[in-house]
């Protein structure tokens, strides 16, 4: 049989077919082709017009803190915690390593007001109550995993399971990119290494592999192998990557469902423009002394971090859709030393992220670009052996700025404890719901055909996610 006979096709091959096209006509739109995507191919995918409705943000910075921040630490003040410290919990608590378990354990920092809003923040965040005008802090976030890696894969793709679409990914998949010659979706990933649950962080899962995170490094070589040799002529280097392209082309064509073959010749092709873009947007020695001393560059604790705050601007402002900064590991995983790390942390990150708030909002970009500051969950009100704190899911904060999000706004609350969300608790499934929002996109439609059916990113009909329009200025 050539490759140019065709066999029957069953139910299951009409469908991953059809998904693969779907995946290639979108592809288009991906690498800003105009036109390319068709209202037919749109509906095919469920996703009908897009946007769905007028957008308040057209891209994404998502500040990740791998580990679970402590919420009664960082931005959750307990004067009754304060009361009982020492003192047995005056109830039961959910507690993952439950034979460590041990008194309430109140914060040894204090909570200053920032802004005029007056929102009480953490002594190790000066710089994140410097910008407390600009974000929603959410007191009351709740999750339905107490593990790392289950926790991880809500928060980033809605489900429990390994191999669902990050919300990255499907952001990307609706909206597209709006330059070229860049990635849709980069990471800016730490240079200690990977974070816990490594790549699925930023998987496309079942999508097509083209709406995947692409990773990236900041200083001389922020991608591996992207450049020519020294001793390939141009010439050369053109005749290689024109027969790359047409031999790729060729073992293509019986494979055209194939997603991750797609993507890989993408890749090459994404490759060569990158070669000119991507070293000058990230050369962030034409940034003035000022901005770099903002985003603390001359501080060696936070210089790393900062440079990838202030690279993560530089690529939103020329064109890329959705990025993500990772730290190595899970570094708020505060079992132990859970008020020294966290110094630490707050240390490292707290200026950077705040100077990339404030800067956003200096260039006029910040009424368009979400921010998100956020982990999986959050800790327990109780220590965990001499000076640490548990795992917590039923109660967590994170902050928001711009993207249409209330400006110095506090939403929800906890108990006294901090233990729980008592006051308009927000799942993860209503926060994807409402972040898409944002973005034009209504989250029931924003579908793909998996498993015989449309699945979604908030999988609406399982979770009943719904947008919040409380957390919308």
């Amino acid at each position: 049989m050539t490759a140019n006979q065709q066999l029957p096709m069953d139910r299951r091959a009409f469908l991953s077919g059809s998904a693969g096209a779907v995946g290639m006509m979108a592809l288009a739109g991906l690498l800003g082709a105009e036109g390319a995507v068709t209202t037919a191919a749109a509906e095919s995918a469920g996703n009908l017009s897009l946007p769905h409705h007028l957008p308040r943000a057209k891209s994404v910075i998502c500040l990740f803190q791998h580990g679970g921040p402590s919420q009664v630490d960082l931005f959750d003040p307990k004067p009754q915690l304060t009361r009982w410290n020492g003192k047995p919990y005056p109830g039961q608590v959910e507690a993952h390593f439950v034979s460590q378990q041990g008194n309430c354990l109140a914060s040894p920092f204090r909570f200053r007001p920032g802004g005029e809003s007056g929102i009480e923040i953490c002594e190790h965040l000066p710089h994140t109550a410097s910008i407390a005008d600009e974000i929603t802090l959410i007191r009351s976030m709740v999750t339905d995993s107490v593990d790392h890696e289950s926790a991880l894969r809500l928060i980033h793709g809605g489900k429990f399971i390994a191999g669902w679409p990050t919300w990255g990914s499907w952001v990307i998949y609706a909206l597209g990119s709006e330059n070229q010659n860049l990635p849709a979706y980069v990471v800016l990933v730490d240079p200690g290494g990977l974070p816990v649950d490594g790549v699925r962080n930023w998987s496309s899962g079942w999508l097509p592999a083209i709406y995947q995170g692409t990773p990236i490094r900041t200083g001389k070589t922020p991608v591996p192998n992207l450049f020519t040799p020294a001793d390939v002529t141009a010439s050369a280097r053109r005749g290689q990557l024109e027969f790359l392209q047409r031999l790729n082309r060729s073992q293509q064509q019986p494979y055209l469902h194939n997603t991750e073959l797609e993507a890989r010749i993408t890749n090459f092709e994404t490759a060569a423009r990158m070669q000119t873009a991507v070293p000058d947007i990230l050369d962030l020695s034409k940034e003035t002394k000022a901005t770099q001393t903002l985003y603390g560059l001359d501080n060696p604790a936070t210089k790393e971090y900062g440079a990838r705050c202030l690279a993560a601007r530089r690529l939103i402002e020329n064109g890329v859709r959705f990025v993500q900064l990772f730290l190595s590991g899970q570094p708020w995983d505060t079992h132990s030393q859970n008020a020294k790390r966290i110094q630490g942390l707050c240390a490292r990150t707290d200026q950077p992220a705040a100077a990339l708030v404030k800067d956003l909002k200096q260039r006029g970009l910040l009424d368009s670009t979400i921010v998100m500051w956020c982990g999986e969950f959050g800790r327990l009100p109780i220590s965990q052996g001499k000076d640490g704190r548990d795992h917590n899911r039923h109660a967590f904060s994170l902050w928001i700025a711009g993207g249409g999000f209330k400006a110095g706004y506090t939403h929800g609350g906890t108990d006294e404890f901090g233990y729980r969300a008592v006051e308009n608790p927000v799942n993860v499934h209503d926060l994807h719901a409402t972040l898409l929002h944002t973005l034009g996109l209504d989250h029931r439609r924003v579908t793909f055909p998996h498993d015989g059916r449309l699945a979604s990113l908030a999988d609406a009909d399982l979770t009943h996610a719904k947008v919040l329009p409380e957390l919308l200025a």
